[in-house]
């Protein structure tokens, strides 16, 4: 081969090494690296050119618009009833962006007890609704070419922060439709029919009590593990002669024609910090003062003090047989304070009753 032919033949196979990472860069993005379509919300905070008494002005400006957006009547009383349409088993509504708060017991009837986890959903809105024809979803997005030509896309954010402490790209999001930006931004593929104007406001009562939910958080970061904590193995042997390989993993390849390492082998590496959903999740108890749900179980992933995403299950055996509130539910005032499972113990009736023979 000449000089010049195996010089074209380098040439092709660079561009076509170049081309190959590109596009499996494409489809598998590193999972620290946020989404194409995220914009960066931090930003360089410089007051040197501002005097108290703007900063006191511009206080109180943000003060009156939080005030207006929650002291204006919800948006869904606004939209007559020919154009909400009725659910179905088939419909996809709106989730919630909740925090997690902590664990907490409860007891049943009968006095077995449960071990719960408490999400608070804070300060829910809707910021906007974008129509299936005009939704692009991302290419990693799990959708069939069906449900992504009948599905939209709401926007819902969650805890009104500051304008002033974000980039203009960021609250552009917001000032485009009235409202003032959010700290946790969630897209929920929902079913046109299911759609909210933007300024309605989510509660806990989006869901009852009996209801199961899917919960989508990010696991805790545990940072570089080694095999024994990420993959569960169970070591070598303490004793008999084993020197300095107590907690490795072993023999990672084999010999022969084919010795390398395949893809998927069980080695150390980073540990959590990962999307992670947990599916059919049963709600146990409401509060509807401080907008908390006591969830079954202390599987939900996340630290304490982690953003959840909740949202309708999609288990066939689990999923919503009776109407919900749809497309949710409004704010009343004379709504109960707390609502329980039919087989949860109620904290104020009493345990043990005495009667008269």
């Amino acid at each position: 081969m000449s000089k010049s032919s195996l010089k074209l033949l380098c040439t092709a196979l660079s561009k076509m090494k170049v081309a190959y990472v590109t596009t499996r860069s494409c489809y598998y993005q590193p999972k620290f690296r946020p989404p194409y379509w995220y914009s960066p919300k931090e930003r360089v905070m410089s007051e040197d050119m501002l005097t108290q008494e703007n900063r006191d002005f511009l206080e109180e400006v943000r003060q009156d618009k939080l005030n207006l957006q929650t002291a204006v009547e919800s948006p869904l009383a606004k939209v007559e009833t020919e154009e909400v349409a009725q659910w179905t088993p088939t419909t996809r509504r709106a989730g919630l962006i909740a925090r997690k708060i902590g664990n907490y017991p409860l007891w049943s009837k009968d006095g077995k007890k449960f071990q719960t986890t408490l999400l608070q959903v804070v300060d829910n809105h809707v910021i906007k609704y974008i129509p299936p024809e005009e939704f692009t979803p991302m290419k990693t997005t799990k959708l069939n070419w069906r449900e992504k030509r009948r599905l939209g896309c709401l926007l819902v954010g969650s805890e009104t922060i500051d304008p002033s402490i974000v980039t203009k790209e960021y609250c552009g999001l917001f000032d485009s439709v009235g409202m003032l930006p959010k700290r946790h931004l969630r897209r929920f593929m929902i079913s046109p029919h299911a759609k909210m104007p933007t300024g309605t406001p989510l509660f806990a009562t989006h869901f009852r009590v009996g209801d199961y939910v899917d919960v989508r958080a990010k696991t805790m970061d545990r940072g570089f593990q080694g095999v024994m904590k990420r993959w569960g193995f169970k070591g070598m042997p303490a004793s008999h002669g084993v020197t300095k390989t107590h907690r490795r993993p072993g023999n990672i390849g084999a010999g022969g024609e084919k010795a390398r390492v395949w893809p998927g082998t069980k080695m150390p590496g980073h540990m959590g910090n990962s999307w992670r959903t947990l599916r059919g999740v049963k709600i146990l108890r409401i509060n509807t003062k401080h907008n908390i749900l006591w969830m079954l179980g202390v599987g939900i992933p996340g630290e304490t003090g982690a953003m959840c995403y909740l949202f309708d299950t999609v288990l066939p055996l689990r999923k919503l047989k009776t109407p919900p509130p749809f497309p949710t539910q409004p704010f009343v005032d004379d709504i109960p304070l707390e609502y329980y499972d039919e087989s949860i113990h109620m904290f104020d009736t009493p345990t043990i009753t005495f009667e008269e023979s």
